[in-house]
């Protein structure tokens, strides 16, 4: 008796949205109506009522317990950089993917540039998956060396940032370590960075975004690759 329950899955997941709000007036302004808007003419006292918890179905978080559980949930998602090794020093270079991303995995675990990675492989049943990668995110959460050593391929995987399986009819969209995706009515899927709020751009037929060089990679174990490496302009 007395000790500290876990938090359930529900309990996770539900949280998990306070993510997508920076701040608590994001949070409360998720919560307006349109109606709100166009009948009070001000933004202050939408938020007003919506933090009196008159436009939410449970009850309305208070700015302290916004922060506070938007912190937990964070550290859940998203646990603390532990100290790392370099898991490309051991790499087989001569595949010229895993070259390009032993070269980008020292500035990718430290924070210098947020590299993301587009994935097309077909099955052997000939059915596409395909996908967006955040290497920085993936390096923290998964073991390296055996793509490094050339043992493994690099798979999209359905909680990355974009994953797309044509034979299962399966597209999401998810936030990562560093991204947060951004659907636009004129330019498709874009990925916002988390840091410095820079917008990445993955369409091919256009410009990839301030601060973000585009470059397709060629090897024989892949149907198509593009890195999107983007450098970080930390707040100073």
């Amino acid at each position: 008796m007395g000790e500290k329950k876990n938090e359930t899955p529900a309990s996770v997941e539900a949280d998990r949205r306070l993510l997508f709000y920076d701040t608590y007036e994001d949070y409360l302004d998720s919560l307006i109506e349109i109606a709100d808007l166009r009948n009070l003419r001000s933004i202050t006292t939408a938020r007003t009522i919506a933090e009196l918890g008159y436009r939410a179905k449970g009850d309305t978080l208070s700015q302290k317990e916004f922060y506070k559980r938007r912190a937990a949930i964070g550290e859940v998602v998203f646990p603390t950089v532990k100290p790392y090794v370099l898991v490309s020093e051991v790499a087989d270079l001569s595949d010229p993917f895993n070259r390009e991303l032993a070269i980008r995995e020292r500035a990718n675990r430290v924070g210098i540039i947020h590299t993301i990675i587009f994935l097309r492989h077909f099955t052997r049943g000939g059915f596409e998956i395909s996908g967006y990668i955040d290497y920085a995110h993936r390096l923290l959460s998964e073991n390296w060396g055996p793509f490094f050593k050339g043992n493994k391929r690099l798979w999209p995987r359905d909680n990355d940032l974009g994953y797309y399986h044509w034979r299962h009819g399966t597209v999401r969209s998810n936030m990562s370590r560093n991204y947060k995706p951004v659907m636009d009515p004129d330019r498709g899927l874009l990925f916002q960075n988390r840091h410095d709020h820079k917008i990445i751009c993955p369409d091919p037929a256009q410009e990839p975004g301030q601060n973000t060089i585009k470059q397709r990679v060629h090897s024989p174990k892949y149907t198509q690759i593009e890195i999107y490496d983007h450098v970080v302009r930390k707040k100073s």
